[in-house]
């Protein structure tokens, strides 16, 4: 069961749908929230794609989806991504199920083993419901004994199946010994060049009958599920797993979600929804299939520090097809919708993980070594063509700019990597990618972001977005780190977006603040208040160093972090502050609000930045009356704390410097700096 949006939250979809329909725009949203164990344990819930007990989870997620949105469909075991300096290809969980709700697979699992005379009946009776005269030719396999594959040569030509005969001698038929199931181990290689290759593969694993499906057309693909599930049925064999390559959505009759294996996270691909409200409905379901089998979209990296999965919770901006997309013929709108983005740093920082910076995963294009000059070149070409489809020129002025330092597309605050990138895989599917969205701890609040960047696509075109771009002037990474900066800069969105008639309500971004960035300490004297919360952190990327196995690898220093000291006028009229024994300056940013950012070092691991330098910890904070010098209250974090805890005795602090500004005129001041 879903929990129907607010009346604000629907208010605002509404006027995002009515924006769009006037305009002609069919913008459809995606996307990739990702799951851990609520006691992550090894590699693979830390930094491995693949391990011991992911693929189970998977399974079981699988299995609790099939309970709601995706009944009657079918699930199956394919490749997934492979990257360098990976050996096998990733694993992924790919489901499927018809549209309007009809049975798409017909099949009654259970926990019953599958022996062998079951597994050759089925390939017999297969062959019937095919209507195809064929051999099914066994395979042995090089790795483990007692397990047996058969491969059937199967393909579909006009509109029936045939299957050429594989002349291979019988000591021949041995399957290769990689890794992975048997349909992508047969050795092709052996087949004279004219023979087809296509293949059905079954294999007896444990008990378990696994089905490898041979690259098809989604018609005959049908075909072949169909019969699959009725030969399944017919043998009551419950023990099966449907693995292989699952075909594009041509005929646009199924819904689609996968599961993947990605890096210290389980991935969910979304289907591609028409509006948000599917959306909305869609995080909903597969929040609860996550933690009905023990996952949740969050974690506690920092002790009692709550963040998100590590993995992200990117959104995808496309089109119904490729014939629809409604960026091909609209470059001007999308060059409106990169300038409001740019103009606001809140959607580069407050819904993404503790990482960010010029070497994060999502940084902005203006941080990565990008002059302004050429961001804002790029975006006037696109203002200026002219009718027509432009996907080419739009993806070849965009994606060397929306890049990381490295020149890497994919890794961007908003990526291009799967636009329009003809010989690259994946890279010609019309998608525009936001990646600085990290996962939340509620399926309502990773909603709303998404009801969020909808809502901003919508105000490209009802308020198309004039004037030169935002120039930071050093304050991305300054006041921008700061949460009192980036709550102002959203609310100020939220202004833009109610002056062009856009209901958004506000208290959701709020929650989402208050939980990204934790107050660690709040002090009140009288009138006078003090609050500080963690802020942003930069970390650099380091130099290559040598690992175990004789390759190297490049490690991120996070020796470093970032506190926001905030107070109001009647505290800071009255006291002053001090931290690890130096006055901290205070600026006004607003009425009845200053600010100062504290750079600090937490730790000092090998290898890391300056290691000579020590750690702050235990780091001590001062507060004392301006007009007696007396300390008042003493407040200290510990090596291993996550927040002060307010000492017996107040101490007043030796006479020292006051902490120094890394640049005249910043918010953030650094404890290194004598």
């Amino acid at each position: 069961m879903t929990t129907p949006p607010s009346k604000a939250a629907l208010a605002a979809a509404r006027w995002a749908d009515t924006v769009l329909a006037r305009e002609g725009i069919r913008l459809t949203l995606g996307g990739e929230p990702t799951y851990v164990p609520e006691h992550p344990e090894g590699s693979e819930w830390s930094f491995s794609a693949v391990g011991p007990t992911k693929l189970s989870y998977a399974r079981r997620m699988a299995d609790e989806l099939f309970k709601t949105r995706m009944a009657g469909g079918a699930v199956f075991f394919s490749p997934g991504k492979q990257y360098p300096g990976e050996v096998n290809p990733r694993w992924a969980l790919r489901m499927i199920a018809r549209r309007d709700g009809k049975s798409l697979f017909r099949a009654s699992p259970s926990n019953r083993r599958t022996e062998t005379p079951q597994a050759l009946a089925f390939c017999q009776s297969l062959l019937g419901r095919l209507g195809v005269t064929g051999e099914w030719l066994a395979f042995s396999e090089p790795k483990t004994a007692g397990v047996r594959s058969w491969a059937l040569p199967l393909d579909h030509e006009d509109g029936k199946w045939v299957s050429v005969p594989w002349k291979i001698k019988a000591r021949e038929r041995v399957l290769t010994a990689a890794e992975g199931p048997a349909g992508l181990r047969l050795p092709l290689y052996i087949l004279p060049p004219d023979v087809p290759r296509r293949a059905l593969v079954v294999e007896l694993l444990e008990g378990r009958l696994c089905i490898f499906f041979p690259p098809l057309l989604q018609p005959a693909f049908t075909l072949l599920l169909a019969a699959v599930g009725q030969s399944l049925h017919a043998g009551k064999i419950g023990l099966y797993e449907l693995q292989g390559y699952v075909p594009q959505d041509t005929e646009h009759v199924w819904t689609t979600l996968g599961l993947a294996a990605d890096p210290g996270v389980l991935e969910i691909n979304l289907p591609p929804c028409a509006d948000w409200q599917e959306y909305d409905a869609w995080i909903q379901i597969v929040t609860a299939a996550a933690e009905k089998v023990g996952l949740r979209s969050w974690k506690q990296p920092y002790g009692d520090y709550p963040g998100g999965t590590g993995g992200g919770n990117h959104l995808l901006w496309g089109g119904p097809t490729l014939e629809e997309n409604p960026f091909f013929s609209r470059p001007r709108w999308l060059a409106s919708i990169l300038r409001h983005i740019q103009r606001h740093p809140s959607l580069a920082y407050l819904f993404t993980g503790c990482y960010v910076g010029a070497s994060s995963q999502a940084p902005r294009p203006d941080e990565s070594s990008k002059d302004l000059f050429d961001l804002e070149m790029a975006y006037h070409v696109l203002e200026t063509l002219p009718p027509g489809d432009h996907r080419a020129i739009i993806n070849e002025t965009l994606r060397h700019l929306h890049t990381d330092v490295t020149g890497n597309a994919h890794r961007s605050e908003t990526s291009f990597d799967k636009f329009w990138n003809p010989g690259w895989p994946g890279g010609c599917l019309g998608l525009i990618e936001f990646r600085a969205i990290e996962s939340l701890p509620k399926a309502e609040w990773m909603s709303a972001v998404a009801l969020l960047w909808r809502c901003v696509a919508a105000l490209g075109a009802a308020v198309p977005a004039t004037g030169p771009l935002r120039a930071s002037r050093g304050e991305l990474h300054d006041r921008f780190f700061l949460p009192s900066v980036l709550l102002a800069d959203l609310e100020s969105l939220l202004d833009e977006l109610k002056a062009a008639g856009c209901p958004l309500p506000r208290d959701v971004y709020r929650k989402i603040w208050d939980w990204r960035f934790p107050r660690v300490l709040e002090h009140r004297d009288g009138p006078a208040r003090l609050e500080v919360r963690r802020a942003h952190e930069s970390w650099p990327l380091l130099c290559e160093t040598p690992v175990e196995g004789g390759s190297t690898s490049r490690f991120v220093d996070t020796s470093m972090h970032r506190l926001e000291i905030r107070v109001n006028d009647a505290f800071a009229d009255t006291h002053d502050l001090y931290v690890h024994g130096r006055r901290l300056p205070l600026t006004a940013i607003a009425p009845d609000v200053r600010l100062a950012g504290v750079r600090y070092r937490r730790s000092c691991l090998y290898p890391c930045l300056h290691p000579g330098i020590p750690v702050h910890l235990p780091l001590d904070l001062v507060v004392t009356e301006s007009a007696s010098g007396e300390a008042i209250a003493s407040y200290r974090m510990d090596f291993q704390a996550t927040a002060f805890r307010r000492l017996e005795e107040a101490n007043v602090p030796p006479r020292a410097r006051p902490c120094r500004p890394l640049f005249k005129g910043d918010l953030t001041h650094d404890l290194r700096l004598e």
